[in-house]
């Protein structure tokens, strides 16, 4: 009987996979312990809501965050990719913190500028290129419910190649995508969510979207 005590209390003490110390991820995050304390609560609701494994699958990420099918949005889709560290097809509670720790108001600007490169470098080859850029054009101008012709968003793709394409290779390298967000900071203001010096138990909705007069600073004359 006491052994069979033990068991149960072993099977409460339980925690999921991937679970760190809050005060472990704290110190090499941009929160507070409260605010992983908080996180934690959230991530929990997130990893049970189709599977209940103490894991954020794809679709309970896709959903929970951001209310689309995983055809819908590239951006989602994308950030799924990059908070999944491991690369196991599942975000764990450390993965989840580290990766949101991005977004926080303290996170130093040059980690944003990067993160953001890694977000719109799609196929990961250490370059922006003209499809991926166009791909994300599309991607912007659907979540802005706003319909261009093909021309006109031909000539935004080879505008935006053209300013900052410093070395004429036809991509964006890194170097160049600091310099381009210097002279247009506002294309990477949505990598900072003011609420989250704040976190409460409810967890918003983001979606990382461009305004349309932000999104036109990059390509206007």
């Amino acid at each position: 009987m006491h052994a069979l005590a033990g068991c149960f209390r072993s099977m409460r003490s339980r925690r999921p996979p991937g679970f760190e110390k809050h005060d472990l991820l704290a110190s090499e995050t941009s929160f507070s312990v409260n605010e992983v304390d908080a996180l934690y609560i959230m991530f929990r609701k997130l990893s049970s809501s189709i599977i209940d494994d103490g894991l954020i699958h794809k679709e309970e990420f896709l959903l929970a965050l951001f209310n689309c099918s995983p055809k819908q949005n590239i951006f989602a889709q994308r950030l799924f990719d990059l908070f999944d560290l491991k690369h196991n097809g599942v975000i764990e509670f450390g993965e989840f913190v580290r990766s949101l720790s991005i977004f926080h108001p303290r996170t130093p600007q040059e980690d944003k500028i990067e993160f953001a490169f890694k977000l719109y470098d799609l196929k990961q080859t250490g370059f922006i290129e003209r499809d991926e850029l166009k791909e994300m054009v599309f991607a912007i101008l659907n979540e802005l419910e706003l319909t261009l012709s093909d021309d006109a968003i031909e000539a935004i793709v080879d505008k935006t190649i053209l300013e900052a394409d410093a070395n004429g290779d036809g991509r964006i390298d890194p170097e160049e995508w600091k310099e381009l967000i210097k002279r247009y900071p506002s294309i990477i203001k949505n990598m900072t969510l003011p609420f989250l010096k704040e976190i409460t138990q409810m967890f918003p909705s983001f979606v990382l979207t461009t305004e349309a007069q932000d999104s036109q600073l990059v390509f206007e004359n």
